[in-house]
């Protein structure tokens, strides 16, 4: 088998894709109305028809297009640039760009004296009013 076929092997591609999206070949069979067994044959077989390959590409949730050009490599490589911080898209700017502003620790203390705080006020409250009950009853 020549490398150019391996390479556009249609089912093959399906089934890495399949995979990289946690799908079993039964969700997928399900949400195309077929069987499990059928999904197996598609993933055997080098090419597929345009419409099938097309509702396969909707239910795995990418274009037909990115099904035809998928590699293997070129997933790495995104990947491993990504991950290395050379791209500076969108994964490496949240990243980097998360910076805490306080001291969660100190906003946990200041929390807990307002709560003291508030305790103190309630229970201040509270003898109040039992001083002033105290008082009606004894006129």
């Amino acid at each position: 088998m020549t490398t150019a076929t391996k390479q556009n092997h249609i089912g093959r591609k399906i089934s890495r894709i399949r995979e990289l999206r946690g799908m079993k070949q039964e969700v997928l069979a399900d949400a195309l109305g077929i069987s499990q067994q059928a999904i197996s044959k598609i993933e055997q077989s080098p090419e597929i028809e345009d419409d099938k390959l097309e509702q396969i590409a909707n239910v795995l949730g990418v274009s037909k297009e990115a099904i035809e050009n998928f590699s293997e490599d070129k997933l790495i490589y995104n990947i491993q640039n990504n991950y290395e911080g050379s791209n500076k898209g969108a994964l490496s700017v949240s990243v980097s760009n998360f910076n805490c502003t306080f001291n969660p620790i100190d906003k946990l203390l200041e929390a807990l004296e307002e709560n003291k705080k508030l305790y103190e006020r309630l229970l201040k409250a509270e003898q109040n009013k039992i001083e002033y009950l105290e008082k009606l009853l004894n006129k």
